[in-house]
């Protein structure tokens, strides 16, 4: 198979010929050759490419998450490499003067708070406001035919829920390009360069498509970006671990006061309708705070089948386990089965996630997009009417992504 970037180079690059062209991307967008698309670009139009521009992480992909990255010149090509994580997130009319055209190729995941569907749609928007063209070079995610989790609700828009998807929406980002332009209806001139030789079912990173480099320091590996949006709550809730610091960042979640195999065989004894994904025992010492140094006896996550999988309704169950298990509900459930609190208390520790130090439930809403799935998780805890309502929520988004997808 092809990526874009292989693509546009296949056709000879007409979309650029005789054009001044800015690239939006970062390292982790790589041709079959192993060259970045900068590179590849750079050596093509030579002084055509006249600026890059970097999403969250940095053009070079050394940031941190949240961390704010700086506009400075490429040290080789003396080029502005503008910073989209910084001062501004949207390009200003001065970063787009001058050029005809902006590329953009970001490894993508396909996840609504995962920031690069924030800046592409702002780079889509400065783009038609200054009348440039855009260039979608396409990649593959990780879950193509998967969307899950809940719709946005208006009124928690933000950087890391920009626009009106599901949190995982199963679009590449020239499909996601293609739904922009439609749904907000923007002026701007788009051209699309899809892959080739690629399918929905081709969810697995199996050689034959270009090196895998992390898009952002946590997705280090190809499953690591299936499972991202099934742990990503830790963000919010950092009493409990998700492998950060390790190479494992994503895969795992776990704390040292959890009863890692009560939380597993609740996972794994098929409520809820978790499907596409087993539960393994996976102990690990944390690499970041609150727990770093720490020996965690924690669950591994291993996607079985990337078509089943859902890793939001997954995230939710996890919660929902934890709560079972160390909450409330698992004090009542040990009280009512006779059991000695003392040693309930020993191995148990009985902790309130949300309560915990450092938890953030505003962030967790921004994530999720709404109060909707914290307030159940907190109050009714009944997990089959929030699945059901966000299927019926997105059924207007399915119509509207059907029309938008290049492959079957």
């Amino acid at each position: 198979m092809r990526v874009g970037i292989d693509s546009l180079r296949r056709q000879g690059f007409s979309l650029l010929k005789g054009r001044r062209v800015g690239l939006l991307s970062h390292q982790a967008a790589l041709t079959v050759s192993g060259a970045t698309s900068a590179q590849l670009l750079h050596q093509a139009l030579g002084k055509r490419l006249v600026a890059l521009y970097g999403p969250e992480h940095g053009f070079f992909g050394q940031a941190g998450a949240g961390e704010h990255t700086y506009t400075r010149k490429h040290p080789d090509w003396g080029i502005p490499v503008y910073s989209l994580y910084g001062e501004r997130r949207k390009p200003s009319p001065e970063m787009l003067a001058g050029i005809d055209a902006v590329v953009c190729d970001l490894q993508d995941l396909g996840v609504r708070c995962y920031t690069y569907l924030a800046t592409l749609l702002n780079m889509m928007e400065a783009c038609a406001e200054a009348g440039v063209e855009v260039i979608v070079a396409d990649r593959p995610i990780p879950l193509p035919k998967t969307v899950d989790g809940p719709m946005l609700d208006a009124r928690h828009t933000s950087f890391v829920a920009p626009c009106a998807v599901p949190m995982v929406y199963g679009m590449t980002p020239a499909e996601t390009a293609r739904w922009i332009k439609s749904k907000l209806g923007l002026e701007v001139r788009l051209s699309l360069v899809p892959m080739e030789g690629w399918s929905r079912k081709d969810a697995a990173w199996d050689g034959s498509r270009p090196d895998w480099l992390p898009p952002s320091p946590g997705i280090k590996t190809w499953e690591a970006a299936m499972t991202y949006a099934a742990t990503v709550f830790t963000e919010a809730l950092p009493g409990i671990d998700c492998g950060r610091g390790t190479n494992l960042a994503f895969r795992v979640f776990g704390a040292p006061w959890m009863n890692a195999g009560g939380v597993r065989a609740l996972l794994s004894g098929g409520a809820w309708g978790i499907g596409g994904v087993k539960f393994h025992p996976y102990r690990y010492t944390a690499g970041v705070a609150p727990y770093a140094g720490q020996e965690i006896d924690g669950v591994r996550l291993a996607v079985t089948n990337p078509s089943r999988f859902c890793p939001v309704r997954t995230s939710v169950a996890i919660l929902h386990a934890l709560d079972i298990v160390q909450g409330d509900a698992g004090t009542a459930m040990w009280q009512m089965l006779g059991g000695d609190m003392r040693v309930f208390e020993r191995h148990n520790q009985h902790i309130r996630i949300w309560q915990d130090e450092g938890a953030r439930p505003e962030w967790f809403d921004k994530l999720y997009g709404g109060e909707q799935t914290r307030s159940v998780l907190q109050s009714t805890r009944h997990l089959p009417s929030l699945f059901a309502a966000w299927l019926e929520d997105r059924k207007p988004f399915l119509r509207e992504r059907k029309r938008a997808l290049l492959y079957t």
